[in-house]
């Protein structure tokens, strides 16, 4: 595994057929200023996210196949319910396709150790993190092996998974009533 490879936008724009995101945790940088925002009440906002909604619709115009799955906890953390209304304002209306997969639906399911990106079945991207959330280093990987692992791994959450249009995740609250 390498860490000598482009920065992300660089991959999408290289990136011909398909891009695959799995991610497994319920908390991600907890420190980060959209979100900080947010626990204070601010309310997310499109144009915040435009880097971002531009780099997902030009891929998306260019035919992309964007698509992510999350496996989250149930009742969700802070963290799960703030990216589920980012996904409802930002991520799905840019043209991502987006699933949620109930950690307690996932228990035999193989999956990997870390969070990843799948680009056009021929790059692999881990993301990792450090124990308090921050982003850790990414790692790259162009073994075929790995690659078709973690592509089944991701379409196997996939399948199981609930669109985010019919997904509304259960908090602490709601749990407790």
């Amino acid at each position: 595994m390498s860490s000598n490879f482009p920065a992300f936008a660089e991959l999408i724009a290289q990136t011909e057929h398909s891009a695959l995101h799995l991610e497994m945790r319920d908390v991600y940088t907890p420190k980060g200023p959209v979100f900080v925002d947010w626990q204070k009440g601010v309310p997310i906002e499109y144009d915040r996210h435009g880097d971002w909604i531009d780099l997902v619709q030009g891929a998306i115009t260019r035919g992309i196949d964007w698509r992510r799955a999350r496996i989250v906890s149930e009742p969700v953390t802070d963290f799960i319910q703030y990216e589920w209304e980012t996904t409802t304002i930002v991520n799905v209306p840019a043209g991502e396709k987006v699933r949620w997969l109930p950690r307690q639906n996932a228990s035999d399911l193989l999956l990997p150790g870390n969070d990843f990106w799948v680009f056009d079945d021929s790059l692999l991207r881990w993301t990792t993190f450090h124990g308090d959330g921050s982003w850790g280093p990414h790692a790259f990987s162009e073994d075929p092996k790995l690659i078709r692992q973690c592509k089944e791994a991701f379409e196997s959450v996939w399948a199981r998974a609930v669109d985010h249009a019919d997904y509304t995740p259960p908090r602490k609250e709601q749990a407790a009533a």
